[in-house]
């Protein structure tokens, strides 16, 4: 780009993600709106979480449980040949479910849910956020909400489901199957999960379902509306939900350390 045109540049950038966040808006203000859920959406959205949520809610938790199973063995035998077994568990909780569990959970549904939609074809027709007349809004309301609604609850439900999972390999790896250690177990868990680092985690989690439910739904509602032939092989929104997610992993990480 000429630097004559950086300014042009800018400016189409930064209207780019006003129409994203007005969308996002519009559509998040729909989701919380009872009138939302009459008993057409209602189907249509428990359709959509079955789809995102409960058709890979297994094997996506035996995967990210394998996945961590090898994680948690290499943390557990490393701290042990250390002599830091006392804090393996504490570095596994903190690193696996504070932290990798909701991101992977995020990234996984937006990968499948939100960015695999076509533009042409996911959402027809187009939607002027400046100038929304009924029709608008009423297919905003029954077509884009109840995506969004089951890419958020997608997001958050393998990041629990996984989450419980993780901890209770956690404890297999570090006490065995006996049950004597579940009172050193509880007492390093629950130091971990203070009250702040539960409503960090929490937070973080439904920012990272948000995120992902609005960023990629807005970007082909843009596109579909700009009507833009594009070149690339990059879904839209996707940089820009990549740039979300790890600008609220960085968010938790300064406020938790720093």
């Amino acid at each position: 780009m000429k630097p004559a045109m950086w300014g042009q540049g800018l400016l189409g950038m930064a209207l780019s993600w006003w129409a994203m966040f007005h969308l996002g808006a519009i559509t998040l203000v729909m989701a919380f709106s009872p009138s939302t859920y009459y008993r057409a959406n209602r189907a249509t959205t428990s359709r959509y979480i079955y789809a995102s949520t409960w058709q890979v809610l297994l094997w996506f938790t035996m995967l990210s449980a394998l996945v961590c199973q090898v994680v948690i063995r290499i943390v557990v035998v490393t701290a042990i040949s250390y002599g830091l077994s006392q804090y393996a568990l504490e570095m596994v909780v903190r690193v696996l479910v504070l932290e990798l569990i909701p991101l992977s959970a995020a990234m996984f549904v937006a990968l499948r849910a939100g960015l695999a939609f076509n533009a042409s074809s996911a959402l027809p027709g187009r939607f002027e956020p400046d100038n929304l007349t009924r029709v608008d809004l009423k297919r905003l309301r029954s077509e884009v909400v109840p995506q969004v609604i089951a890419s958020a609850f997608a997001v958050v439900s393998l990041a629990m489901v996984s989450s419980v999972i993780v901890l209770v390999l956690a404890y297999v790896n570090v006490y065995g199957l006996l049950p004597w250690g579940l009172a050193d177990y509880t007492r390093t868990v629950g130091r971990v999960f203070d009250p702040i680092v539960t409503i960090g985690f929490a937070l973080k989690t439904l920012l990272f379902g948000m995120a992902v439910a609005v960023i990629p739904m807005a970007a082909l509602l843009e596109a579909s509306r700009l009507q833009r032939p594009s070149s690339s092989t990059v879904q839209p929104g996707a940089i820009r939900l990549l740039t979300v997610l790890l600008l609220i992993e960085a968010g938790s990480l300064a406020i938790k350390y720093i």
